[in-house]
């Protein structure tokens, strides 16, 4: 089988027409791994949408010191991970005041960079904060509310703080406060502080 397949290459490889097919076959197989190398990369796409996102907020032409673009760009070229978003919601703190990321700011697009690229950490029992762990906290949270968009300083934006760090006894502690917010001083079994419990102890299984 080897020697047939010897054969087959040493006719191809003297085909004239073969050249060309050979050739887009690699640039395409090329192109496919820049692409998604790309989508998962703190590059200058990446840094332009965040600073797009962060003048939809101030309203000025130059990033803020320390804001979410000066945050993207303190991590240029390098893969996009929980860490780096957790650095643009700080940065985008900063610019907003807020507890939480704000409905298609910074954080928000590069949390869907991230998921889209496929590069997230969160398989659902990551240990982490991540786009994963807390949509199910988000989720248990309107379940409680029955509205769409999260409380201010509820469980959901308390999480947000975190996003991309461990699920560690502090960030429970800010997620159990958030939902005595929205619960007027008591957790609730199956809530957002249980669910955050419940991707921690999956992940050390």
């Amino acid at each position: 089988m080897s020697s047939k397949l010897f054969r087959v290459t040493r006719l191809i490889s003297a085909s004239r027409p073969a050249a060309p097919i050979v050739s887009r076959v690699f640039n395409n197989r090329t192109f496919v791994s820049t692409a998604r190398a790309m989508a998962a990369t703190v590059d200058s796409n990446f840094i332009s949408r965040i600073t797009a996102a962060e003048k939809q907020i101030t309203n000025q032409d130059e990033p803020v010191a320390g804001g979410p673009t000066a945050q993207a760009q303190s991590h240029a070229n390098q893969p996009l991970t929980g860490q780096v978003i957790h650095d643009i919601t700080t940065g985008e703190r900063k610019i907003t005041g807020l507890d939480g990321p704000v409905p298609s700011g910074p954080t928000s697009i590069a949390q869907s960079i991230l998921d889209a690229s496929g590069s997230t950490t969160g398989s659902g029992a990551s240990g982490v904060l991540d786009s994963e762990t807390i949509s199910k906290i988000t989720q248990k949270e309107k379940e409680i509310t029955g509205q769409e968009d999260p409380v201010r300083r509820g469980p959901t934006a308390k999480a947000q703080q975190h996003t991309g760090e461990p699920i560690t006894s502090e960030a429970l502690h800010d997620i159990t406060e958030g939902e005595k917010k929205i619960t007027g001083g008591d957790r609730v079994k199956g809530g957002p502080t249980s669910a955050a419990q419940s991707e921690l102890a999956k992940s050390r299984q």
